[in-house]
């Protein structure tokens, strides 16, 4: 079977499963519906295919939606085997593999001491975040994976052939599933899908173990005992920015999940360790025994040393001549105890500058220390924090119960003490402060911390362009408080740097070069203070959030930044394309590791003056052309008439709301939202806006040349031409029909001439057409216009319907959300 047989049997089920849910008829309105929409890709006319989609009523459009989104959800599918596929068969070694990797370090001269010393340092740590990107039901995931596994069975005997029988079944019951949320999710459901990929992973890891030493063995001619520099985290549970819903109860039983969920897993790994390790030594089974005793304590909840005690195990083995025993069936357990041990993964805790700001002046003021905290200026803020800092006294009285406001910002961190306490050090990761903008930001939740007597690491979540300017000097000054370094002791300092904010409040170009010259001058920084670092990169899926290959964007990183590794999220709809199925959770990892340990090595330099002056430059021209078009009176009207952004809000998506608290004004708009917006309309606006100002000011031989040797702008341009090529004129267009002028509106005109100045100064650029480099995911951009147009153009009517009439948007809700969704899986960047 090659994926275009799975694709068209797949196609054939659900087309005869339309037939008998649904009649003939429908099933003929779905296969003209597409004939038209080819016809018009074409460049026929669109007259016959407007006026049929007029005349559905709302339930036929939901329905043509539906039946176009479910092929898209089946094709992912099949494109997610044939990625698996193509996996299992390779020979060799694979590019962007470790094997790889060691080959590359070798012959950059690194010797075997200096790649275990790499290895020992680093540490990707990859972190679940529960942003409104993965639309699917956890039901409808489900049967999704199990069509996934029949696939392999597939033959070319059709719907009627026994092996898609369970396929047939899944399809049929599929389309009698209700796609959409009937309540926003709560956190919880956030936590146990987000949870549902630990297994692949776990299944992952010792392979990606053996790979490791397996490749280090064959370049450098010797065993080695690296481990693999790898970590998982997670904000679901713990992200309070903006979520009233991440209650300290919530957090409690995110924590529970957390530990239950480990226990599974350890306890499945210890029994099949114990059924392998049969060896009797002396007469009496005496692994098994150690096995048997660590099941118990796992099974029980003890708190106990399992990593020391498994390796304490693989030394005995090793000892005894069970050496292979140790390598391959003691090591899967191994390797997973690592890695999720009896927390399983990091929980973070993420709170707003502003929130934890307030619960420090309301427990300064409860305790008498200052009256009016927030009215301070910043320097006598920080004189009193650090007086506070001296004192191991807590502010409020011992055994009293916190008030409520306090509560929401001093319970979760309790919350993470006590499972600190249950499952070790690991069970808590970080605590985060978004929008932090002064070295007080960061001191604050020292204070609350010292209140539940936790110990915390907080990590400055650098946001807007401002802040990200300000950064370097704000870190500087915090590691030069003795109060601070004593705290932070020998561990690593992070910092983490916001993609979204940065972006929406400054445009493509000019918020990636901000990100850029952050890393740079931190990196300084944290060297001239003697103090090891990792930033922290919160990513989204699309390129307008920092999205494009994790292997492509660790290997853009500015040289000389990655000191003790990187920190990266995983959002959305990117957690079930990596790691669905272990062979792909695999090759996701190798990748990142791949990238992780190429760009760690490369040694810091001096970047070119005129290249970093052109970038200056270039940034601050494609600023003040994408702040030109969103600070233009007319550019929110415009945005909410081209756009569902509207209906996206009332979509049950997520438990956070799409907007800062406040009237509604594009500064407050998420920006997922934002993005997501732009992404079902297909201007994709985000991902390239203000590019060609930028690229002007550059020159195009200068930019040629930074192209070909410039790694860091090479990945630029690289996600520019994937947004740009995701983008489509044609489709956009019938979003500007929704306005009162139509495409004569003067924005619209200037967006679609904007898109195609970009596209010509792009490939002049880059010397070759949009993804000419990746043909693959060209051919598949190409292969799923004809079918993602249909859901576009009902989007549209049933917008324009909705719109012309009071209570519209409860009437026509259903069919719309089914649009929205149906773009997303069409498209696979919804934010």
């Amino acid at each position: 079977m090659s994926i275009r047989s799975d694709v068209n049997l797949l196609g054939r089920t659900l087309g005869q499963v339309l037939k008998e849910q649904e009649g003939e008829a429908f099933f003929e309105l779905v296969e003209r519906t597409r004939a038209l929409v080819r016809e018009v890709r074409a460049g026929g006319s669109d007259a016959e295919l407007r006026a049929m989609l007029a005349g559905l009523s709302g339930q036929d459009a939901g329905n043509l939606a539906r039946a176009f989104t479910w092929y898209f959800q089946l094709v992912n599918l099949a494109e997610e085997y044939e990625r698996v596929r193509v996996l299992r068969a390779s020979v060799g070694v694979r590019p962007q593999s470790l094997a790889q990797a060691m080959q590359e370090l070798k012959a950059q001269g690194l010797r075997a001491e200096e790649v275990e010393a790499l290895l020992s340092r680093l540490d990707l740590g990859l972190t679940f975040t529960a942003h409104p990107t993965e639309m699917r039901r956890r039901t409808v995931r489900r049967h999704l994976e199990q069509v996934a596994r029949a696939l392999p069975t597939l033959s070319e005997g059709g719907v009627d052939g026994p092996e898609a029988a369970a396929i047939a079944a899944h399809v049929e019951a599929l389309w009698r599933t209700p796609e959409l949320r009937r309540l926003k999710p709560t956190v919880l459901d956030e936590v146990k899908g987000g949870l549902t990929y630990v297994s692949s992973i776990a299944q992952a890891l010792p392979a990606l173990q053996r790979d490791l030493r397996g490749a280090f063995r064959e370049v450098f001619g010797r065993d080695t005992a690296a481990t693999l520099p790898l970590s998982f985290s997670s904000w679901m549970g713990g992200d309070r920015d903006g979520n009233p819903f991440v209650t300290p109860q919530a957090t409690r039983e995110t924590l529970a999940l957390h530990g239950e969920r480990a226990r599974e897993v350890m306890l499945g790994l210890i029994r099949q360790a114990f059924a392998d390790l049969s060896q009797e030594d002396e007469g009496a089974e005496a692994y098994r025994e150690e096995l048997q005793s660590l099941f118990d304590a796992v099974k029980d909840g003890q708190t106990l040393d399992l990593v020391g005690r498994l390796e304490a195990l693989e030394a005995r083995l090793i000892a005894d001549g069970q050496r292979r025993t140790a390598e391959q069936l003691l090591s899967p357990l191994l390797t997973v105890a690592r890695v999720f041990g009896q927390h399983l993964v990091s929980l973070d805790v993420r709170e707003h500058s502003g929130q934890t700001g307030a619960a420090v002046a309301e427990l300064l003021r409860a305790s008498g220390v200052e009256a009016d905290y927030a009215a301070l200026p910043e320097h006598a803020k920080q004189e009193l924090l650090i007086r506070e800092l001296r004192s191991r006294r807590p502010l409020w009285p011992a055994g009293e119960a916190l008030p409520d406001t306090l509560e929401t910002a001093v319970g979760p961190v309790r919350e993470v003490r006590d499972a600190v306490r249950r499952a070790g050090p690991r069970a808590f990761g970080r605590y985060v402060i978004s929008m932090a903008e002064s070295v007080s930001d960061v001191l604050e939740p020292l204070i609350l911390a010292r209140e539940v007597g936790l110990r915390i690491l907080p990590v400055p979540l650098f946001e807007t362009l401002d802040d990200l300017q300000r950064a370097p000097q704000v870190v500087w000054e915090l590691l030069s408080l003795p109060e601070y370094r004593a705290v932070l002791g020998g561990d690593v300092q992070e910092i983490m740097l916001g993609y979204s904010d940065s972006n929406k409040d400054t445009g493509f170009l000019a918020a990636n070069w901000a990100l850029h010259e952050a890393q740079r001058q931190i990196s300084d920084v944290c060297r001239r203070a003697g103090v090891r670092w990792r930033f922290f990169h919160g990513r989204g899926t699309s390129i307008g959030r920092g999205g494009g290959p994790a292997s492509r964007a660790i290997l853009g990183q500015p040289a000389g930044t990655i000191d003790a590794g990187l920190r990266i999220t995983e959002q959305g709809e990117a957690l079930a394309d990596k790691y669905s199925h272990p062979v792909l959770a695999r090759r996701n990892l190798e990748q990142a590791l791949y990238g992780l340990l190429l760009s760690a090595a490369r040694p810091a330099g001096e970047l070119k003056p005129a290249w970093t002056d052109a970038m200056t430059r270039a940034a601050a021209s494609s600023a003040r052309a994408y702040r030109a078009l969103v600070d233009d009176p007319a550019f929110l009207p415009f945005f909410e008439h081209v756009t569902p952004i509207h209906e996206i809000a009332r979509l049950n998506i997520a438990s956070r709301p799409v907007r800062r608290p406040g009237a509604p004004t594009l500064g407050n708009l998420r920006a997922i939202p934002w993005v997501m917006s732009w992404t079902q309309n297909r201007a994709n606006l985000p991902g390239w806006y203000g590019l060609q100002e930028g690229l002007q000011e550059i020159g195009v031989e200068t930019a040629r040349e930074m192209y070909a040797t410039w790694p860091f702008f090479r990945t630029v341009l690289d996600n520019a031409q994937m947004s740009l090529a995701k983008s489509d004129p044609l489709i956009f267009d019938e979003y500007l029909r929704l306005l009162p002028e139509g495409d004569a509106h003067p924005l619209a005109t200037h967006l679609k001439d904007a898109y195609a100045r970009t596209v010509a100064l792009v490939q002049d650029v880059v010397g070759a057409d949009l993804m000419a480099n990746e043909p693959r995911l060209k051919e598949s951009i190409g292969l799923r216009n004809p079918y993602i147009d249909p859901i576009h153009r009902i989007q549209v009517e049933l917008l324009r319907r909705s719109r012309g009439k009071d209570g519209g948007l409860d009437e026509f809700e259903r069919p719309l959300l089914l649009s929205i969704q149906g773009i997303a899986a069409g498209v696979r960047n919804t934010g």
